[in-house]
């Protein structure tokens, strides 16, 4: 199964970039991961940088029995994270109040299978058959608004208690993590997007889907929208940044 990823990580209008993502691939499995940090001194730039670094360190080396990851294994994978942002929170100062959110996906090339988790609004969208056919479910004060019918879907992207997160890495009360139950299968020309708030609030799903119909490469489908972004955001926006897997046939 061949794979084909491409990224974007950017500072926007923003004096920090407490963005960050990381990928690592070998011969059978391939992960990606991507975080949001925030932090009342600053330091979301440590913690996203954490839930990279301790990510894809926990999944390198797995045992013949955690194959293939499944949505369980990438959970841990994440709260172990969360212990790590933790136990630099003791150090106090502007470490104290930072946390991030945390976004994973594994693809096992043998199994033809997937798998993710995640904790806050980072996004993972399934393209499949010009459609998308799935997506996480945000942990935001907006989403429960709009799972109690208090706010209309097309509002939430311009909700002004939008960046409110009701769960995150490295938050006092315990880590919320969600997965998918244990794989999914991958099919040839599958295409998976990881994104931040920072792009999925100005880039609807009409457009990632224009975008991808239009789009030759990985590349070319998130620098369309990344120039939707610029277009849109005012001049002070979020830091954003995206992933993008492009999946082929098997070889």
């Amino acid at each position: 199964m061949q794979l084909e990823s491409a990224s974007l990580n950017e500072q926007g209008g923003r004096a920090r970039n407490e963005d960050a993502l990381g990928e690592w691939s070998g011969e059978r499995l391939y992960y990606c991961v991507l975080a949001d940090g925030a932090g009342g001194h600053g330091a979301g730039d440590v913690a996203a940088r954490i839930v990279i670094d301790t990510t894809l360190a926990d999944l390198r080396f797995l045992t013949v029995t955690e194959l293939p990851p499944d949505g369980e294994r990438l959970r841990r994978a994440l709260l172990h994270a969360h212990a790590n942002i933790v136990e630099e929170q003791a150090r106090g100062g502007e470490l104290a109040d930072m946390c991030s959110t945390g976004l994973v996906l594994a693809i096992d090339r043998e199994r033809q299978t997937a798998a993710w988790a995640h904790s806050g609004d980072t996004r993972l969208y399934w393209f499949r058959g010009g459609g998308i056919d799935a997506r996480t479910r945000d942990h935001s004060l907006a989403q429960e608004l709009m799972d109690a019918s208090l706010l209309p879907f097309d509002d939430a992207r311009q909700a002004p208690h939008r960046n409110v997160l009701v769960a995150s890495l490295g938050t006092r009360d315990g880590a919320r993590i969600d997965c998918v139950d244990g794989t999914r299968g991958v099919r040839p020309h599958d295409a998976v997007l990881l994104c931040t708030d920072g792009l999925w609030t100005y880039v609807d799903d009409a457009f990632m889907l224009e975008a991808l119909r239009d789009s030759v490469s990985p590349a070319q489908w998130i620098a369309r929208m990344s120039e939707r972004v610029r277009a849109s955001a005012p001049a002070r926006h979020d830091n954003y940044s995206a992933l993008a897997v492009w999946i082929g046939a098997a070889t």
